[in-house]
Order: C-alpha cells, then sequence, then structure tokens
C-alpha cells in the first residue's frame, strides 16, 4: 500500500510538471507492480510455525520460511505456482518462531527462503525441487 500511495504522489508531482498523462500512467502502472509483487498477499495465507511444523509431522508438506519483499521467496512463490498453496507458509516477520526456526537453520542468519522437508533444512532451494516434495505429500 505504502508503494502505490509513494508512486501516486510522484506520479500527482509528474502531472502538474506538465509530463504527459501515459508517461504518468505508466509511471504509476510500475509502483503498482512493485507493491503487487512484494505484497504478502502474493502468498498463501501464513501460519505459525508450531502450527505449521505440526502439520507438516501429520500430512509430510514442507514447511517453506519466508518474509515479504524477499526477492527468492517471489521467486519460489511464482515458480510453484498453484501448487503453493499446498505448502505452510511461515512469515518470519511476523513470527518470532518461525524466524528462531531458520537462524537455527542458518548459522544464525536469517536467509529465506528455507524449506523443512522432514526435519531437513533447505536453504533457498530449487523451485522444481519443492515442487516434487509437494507433489509425493500428496
Amino acid at each position: 500500500m505504502l508503494m502505490v500511495l509513494c508512486g501516486s504522489v510522484l506520479a500527482a508531482g509528474l502531472s502538474a510538471t506538465g509530463i504527459s498523462g501515459k508517461a504518468v500512467a505508466a509511471f504509476l502502472s510500475v509502483f503498482v507492480v512493485l507493491a503487487g509483487v512484494n505484497s504478502p498477499l502474493l502468498f498463501p495465507r501464513s501460519i505459525g510455525a508450531l502450527e505449521a511444523q505440526r502439520r507438516s509431522v501429520i500430512d509430510g508438506r514442507p514447511v517453506v520460511y519466508w518474509r515479504p519483499g524477499c526477492k527468492y521467496c517471489i521467486r519460489l512463490r511464482i515458480r510453484l505456482g498453484r501448487s503453493a498453496s499446498r505448502a505452510h507458509w511461515v512469515n518470519i516477520w511476523q513470527d518470532p518462531a518461525g524466524a528462531a526456526a531458520v537462524r537455527a537453520a542458518n548459522n544464525g542468519n536469517e536467509t529465506v527462503p528455507t524449506v523443512i522437508v522432514a526435519d531437513q533444512p533447505h536453504t533457498n532451494p530449487d523451485p522444481a525441487w519443492v515442487r516434487d516434495r509437494l507433489s509425493s505429500s500428496a
């Protein structure tokens, strides 16, 4: 939302200087796209780390630790397509237990995406590999 607001303010300023409406619209659309890609709405609904771990034990599906704005998380989410909703997603900026799990798996660093499959952490794994894990847990 903040990106759209900033883009709107800048677009209004450009418009006031006499720049064409098409150029202003193109400029604003860039901010709208950036806001959409960086939005948590792009991701399946996050749950807490403890709940994600509990569900993963039951259904065998991966737990994906992520944070908004992470280009590698966005890449993973987009490349997983519809199968992304099958994973258990944990936003480490909203869940301190999730952030702690990521630090434990990455030598104290909050490196995301970190995917946990069968209690084994995988940092920034290939999306095809994650998709295979989602398919095999069906």
